[in-house]
Order: C-alpha cells, then structure tokens, then sequence
C-alpha cells in the first residue's frame, strides 16, 4: 500500500469519525430546544459569548468547559481497572461501527485529473471497510457495547450502579434477538449481508427500499417496526431507559462517574443514537440515495439537478425565515422582558434561513452556469455531496424521532420491557422471516 492509498483510508476514517462526533453536539442542543418546543416553553437560550447567543448553541460549549473543569471524583471502594475502561467502551464501539455504513456511491477520479496522478481511473468506495459480513459486523460489534454498562454496574462497587448494569445487560440481549431477525429479512430480500450492496439495490425508485422490502408484502413494515424499537432499546432511550431510571436507582450504571468519564457516556448515548440512525436509513430508507435518482442519472443530469435543488430550496427556506420572524411575537406571550437580549433569538433563525436561501440560490447558479456538469470530477464531486447531504437529512430526521419519543412516551416497568422483547417481538420477528423467505422462494421460483 503506497502513501496515497493510505492518506485515502486516513480521509475515510477522520470523516467516519467527525461525521458522527460533529452532529454529537448539535443532536445535544437539538434535544434541548426539540423538548422545549414540546413542552411549550423557550429552551436554553441563556449563555452567551459577548452577547452572542446563537439560538442556545453556546449552551453546548459551556458544557465542554463544564466538565472539562470539573473535578474527576474516583470512588476509593471501586475496582479501578473495570472503573476506568467502561466509559471508552460504549463510546469506541459507536464509532467502531459506523465503519462499514457506506455514505455515497464510489467516488470516480478520472486518470491524470492532477497532472501525472491517477495513472488510470481510480474507483475509491465511500465506506471506511468494504467486508463481506458488512452487518453482522455491526451486530456482532455491537453487542460489545454492554460490556461497557456492566463493567461500570460491577466496577464502580455501588448497588444503584449494580442494577442499572444488570438491567442494561438483560435488556440489550432481550433486544438484539428481535433486532437480528428483523435484519435477517433484509438479507433474504437483497441476498446479501453487505451495507454498499443493500444501498445499490435501493437506489432508483423509493419502491426499492427496505420498508417496502420489495415484495409485495408487509414484511418489510414490520421488519422496520421490530428493528427501531430495538434500537430504541438498544441506546437505552425513553421507554426502555430502564438502567438509568432515576426514579428508582439514582442514575443507575453511571452513578458514581463525574467530569469527562461522565461525558464519555453521555457521548456514547447521542453516538449510539446517529449510527442507529444511519443503520435504519442504510437498510430500509434508500441509504444514500436520492428518491427517483440512481447515481449515474445523478451525475449525467447534476446540473438540471442543482437547478432544481436551488428552485426549491429558495422558496422553502424563506417560509422557514418567515416562521422564525412570526415566532419574535411569541416570546412576549412567554413573559420575556421587551428589554431581554433573548428578543433576538428569532432574528438569529431569520439570519439563519436566509443564508440558506442565498445558499439555494447559488447551487441553481451554479447549475445554469453548467460549469459543473461540464467537468467530470466536478460532477462526482457533486454526486458525492449530494448523496452525503441526503443521508444526513434522513439520518436527522431519526434523531428527531428518538428525541420526540422520549418527550411523549412514559417509562415501561421492568416486567412490561420483558414481555413486549420475548412474547410479542420475537415471536413476531420469527413469523415475519418465515413471511419473507416464502416470498424469496416465490419470486426466485415463478416470478424469475
């Protein structure tokens, strides 16, 4: 392997990992204010850098400085070696997974498009490890998550903490059963366990995605239901937050952790919440991929595309500008002082969605200008982004989800967890693989 092979595989890792750690934060201020909005009420919107509010988003690096200053309190009853190591491990598993998720088709560099390099065309696929058994490394990495929630149950040598890891690791195994075998019909359906092959078969028509799995039946809108729930479950969000109930055992696992070794939990939770969010998207939501655009339509037509993109966008953005500039009115319905620095909040958002209006107008300039269509590494190039703008759209709209959920859904109790994982999911789970391997038989017997 020569040095530019691996400066490509170094650019794929750093975007594999800042891709999941650049939206950590903003799914942080994200739920704040999404909960807000539920509950009726303003959200953070407090701190400021000299007088800089940016709509509450200072809030999350106070937070940084926060625990960063913090004092690190170590329990002197706890067992250091397994204290110390379980903050890292849910939060390399979540990272560890998102390596094999591919984020846009192959990236083509036509030869000698920089002077004498490439010698010849050079195909470099957009996923970190392009392996055969691409999803049952994500299930079987994954699993190794709990270990970390045990280790810091056993480890930190407190009741409270003892029974949140107990709780988590009974809970994820109940779980990943049901999640398994819903992921075991979109193997049948696509014949193959590679993530990059499921999102080449989604592409062209929404018809195509997991959620319809293609078949006629409903067993892809099931497979979809038994799968998010298990995701749900897996991260430990509202109503499966059964190990950290603090209704009943204080903080369960992360009890006795502080500062940063705090963080790293914390950061794993919202980690875990982007690459469920990913995986969701890459197995039954087209992936990357553009409804009604295969990346080779993608690329031929990318300037009528950006043309249409930048048309659309213009006029959408604007209406949002418009909701932020009708909401100032709000805010003195909420008993806010006229003299408050946070009366600017909506002229933030204002600023905000006419950047992206003036942005949309650019992208359709650019598409007149056919400078873009005109050059082909300019045109992967565009495809490239569009399909990553695409996945991160779908993959934030699940986030919002897992944030809706847990503002609206109460706490199941331990017995109902139970039940709705073994006597309704998996028994479910197993009739809708047996669904799909008839219809696998169906289709490849009569219908080939």
């Amino acid at each position: 392997m020569d040095w530019i092979q691996i400066g490509i595989v170094a650019a794929k890792i750093g975007f594999a990992v800042a891709f999941v750690m650049s939206i950590v934060p903003i799914l942080i201020w994200g739920e704040r204010k999404w909960s807000a909005y539920i509950q009726d009420r303003p959200g953070p919107n407090r701190a400021q850098i000299a007088g800089i509010r940016a709509g509450g988003l200072v809030h999350v690096l106070t937070d940084v400085v926060k625990l960063f200053m913090k004092e690190d309190v170590q329990p002197t009853a706890a067992m250091k070696a397994y204290w110390w190591v379980a903050p890292l491990i849910p939060m390399i598993v979540g990272l560890m997974t998102f390596t094999v998720v591919p984020w846009s088709s192959d990236f083509a560099i036509p030869a000698h498009s920089f002077g004498d390099w490439p010698a010849a065309d050079l195909t470099i696929p957009m996923q970190v490890a392009r392996i055969n058994a691409g999803m049952l490394f994500i299930l079987a990495f994954s699993s190794l998550s709990v270990y970390g929630i045990m280790l810091a149950g056993w480890g930190s040598n407190n009741k409270f903490s003892m029974l949140g890891g107990l709780r988590a690791s009974a809970q994820m195994i109940s779980y990943e059963l049901a999640m398994g075998l819903s992921v075991v019909v979109m193997f049948l359906v696509y014949g193959t366990v590679r993530l990059d092959e499921i999102a080449q078969q989604q592409a062209g028509s929404i018809f195509n995605w997991g959620i319809f799995a293609p078949t006629g039946f409903i067993v892809g809108l099931i497979a979809f239901l038994i799968y998010w729930t298990s995701v749900l479950a897996e991260t430990n969000r509202l109503p499966f937050d059964l190990p950290e109930g603090e209704a009943e055992i204080v903080a369960g696992y992360h009890t006795e952790y502080s500062s940063m070794r705090f963080a790293l939990f914390f950061m794993a939770e919202y980690a875990h919440m982007i690459v469920g969010s990913t995986l969701t998207v890459t197995l039954f939501f087209g992936s990357y991929n553009i409804p009604f655009l295969r990346p080779e339509t993608l690329q031929a037509n990318i300037d009528g595309v950006l043309i249409a993109l930048g048309c659309l966008g213009i006029p959408v953005n604007l209406f949002f500008a418009w909701l932020a500039w009708k909401r100032r009115r709000r805010v003195f319905y909420l008993s806010i002082r006229p003299d408050d620095p946070r009366q600017k909040e909506p002229k933030f958002w204002v600023a905000v969605w006419t950047m992206a209006a003036l942005a949309s107008a650019g992208l359709a300039v650019l598409g007149i200008s056919r400078w873009v269509g005109m050059h082909l590494l300019a045109a992967e190039t565009a495809v490239l982004l569009l399909h990553i703008g695409m996945l991160l759209v779908k993959v934030m709209f699940f986030c919002y989800v897992f944030v809706w959920i847990r503002w609206t859904l109460p706490r199941f109790r331990y017995d109902q967890l139970m039940n709705l994982g073994w006597r309704m999911m998996v028994p479910v789970a197993i009739a809708n693989v047996l669904l799909a391997g008839i219809w696998v038989i169906i289709r490849e017997t009569f219908l080939a």
